[in-house]
C-alpha cells in the first residue's frame, strides 16, 4: 500500500489522508464524521495506514518568524565527487544541523538542495561559510527566500 493507483487504497482511504492533510489534530470521531464512517471502522483504517507507512507522523506546523527564525533560505550544493561514501557524508553532516529543514539529494545543477532556517543575516552568512567549508563541498549557491505563496504540507489526494 505506498501508490495512490494501489488497488488497497480505496476512496474512503484517500478522504481519510485528504482531511488528515487539513486537519491532523481532529479526533477521530470528527474524522469518521467527514468520510462518512462509524469511529471504529474509521481507526482501523487509520492504524493501517500508518502502520504501511503512508501515514508518517503528525505535527505542528509553527511560524518560523513568531519563534525568532526570520530568513529561510535554500542552498544549492555541488559536492567535489559523487561517490556514495562523499555523499553520504555530506547527507549526515546537513542533516545533523538542526538550521536545515529539509535534505535533498538532486538530479541536474548540483547534488543536494538544503532549506534552511536562520535567525538573521548574520546566522545565515555563519551557515553558509559552514556550509562551503565543509569537506568534498565545491560550490553553494544560496536563495534567500523574500515572501512564500504557497507552503501546502502532503501531497495532492485525487
Amino acid at each position: 500500500m505506498n501508490r495512490e493507483d494501489d488497488p488497497d487504497l480505496d476512496s474512503v482511504d484517500r478522504h481519510i489522508l485528504a482531511e488528515l492533510q487539513l486537519d491532523g489534530r481532529m479526533t477521530n470521531v470528527e474524522l469518521a464524521r467527514r468520510v462518512n464512517l462509524s469511529a471504529p471502522p474509521c481507526l482501523r483504517r487509520v492504524r493501517r495506514l500508518e502502520e504501511a507507512g503512508i501515514i508518517r507522523g503528525y505535527h505542528a506546523d509553527v511560524d518560523p518568524v513568531s519563534l525568532g527564525w526570520e530568513i529561510t533560505f535554500f542552498a544549492l550544493v555541488g559536492l567535489e565527487s559523487q561517490k556514495l561514501a562523499v555523499l553520504d557524508a555530506f547527507e549526515a553532516l546537513a542533516t545533523a544541523w538542526p538550521e536545515v529543514r529539509e535534505c535533498h539529494m538532486i538530479r541536474g545543477g548540483g547534488d543536494f538542495l538544503l532549506r534552511l532556517v536562520a535567525r538573521d543575516t548574520a546566522h545565515e552568512n555563519e551557515l553558509t561559510t559552514r556550509l562551503t567549508n565543509a569537506a568534498a563541498v565545491q560550490r553553494v549557491q544560496t536563495l534567500q527566500t523574500i515572501r512564500t505563496a504557497k507552503d501546502a504540507a502532503g501531497v495532492p489526494i485525487g
